[in-house]
């Protein structure tokens, strides 16, 4: 191999390897079957949400992979490989499970979540967890239960009074 190609893929290693360091999750899927339509519609899908899709040859992927530290993925690197980073946790497996309701033609094969390689199973719970801000609301919502439930109380008593 000439030292220029062989330079070039070192550079698209350490490039994938940045983004799988700076991602919040990263998560791997199969795109075989879909048209070209549908792939523009994931990718704007996911931009929306502030993640990336892209499709980056399988050796690339793999040497990043064990460069990132990410263990047991040996298998998800054969065949056609996308990948979609975000910043969040939720974000891009939100998307893609939600894309993979509609189009059965997409595959999921593995998901890292803040650099932990993490069983599909969990994935799909993540993918329905509410967001940061949901869940942010969801506990202020529990910590102004007592208080609101107080002020019922002291209503009705001085409604009864009166």
């Amino acid at each position: 191999m000439k030292e220029a190609t062989l330079q070039k893929k070192v550079e698209q290693v350490n490039e994938v390897l940045e983004k799988f360091q700076n991602a919040g999750s990263t998560i791997f899927i199969d795109y075989l079957g879909l048209n070209v339509s549908e792939i523009t519609e994931l990718r704007k899908k996911l931009h929306a949400e502030n993640c990336e899709m892209k499709v980056i040859k399988n050796n690339i992927l793999k040497r990043a992979a064990e460069l990132a530290g990410y263990e047991g993925l040996e298998d998800v690197f054969k065949g056609p490989s996308a990948v979609a980073i975000s910043e969040g946790a939720t974000n891009a497996s939100k998307v893609i499970y939600d894309f993979a309701k509609h189009n059965d033609k997409l595959v999921v094969k593995a998901g890292v979540v803040e650099g932990k390689v993490i069983p599909l199973e969990d994935l799909k719970v993540i993918a329905s967890l509410p967001d940061k801000n949901g869940m942010l609301s969801m506990l202020l919502s529990v910590l102004q239960a007592p208080i609101r439930n107080l002020a019922c109380a002291i209503k009705a008593v001085s409604e009864l009074e009166a």
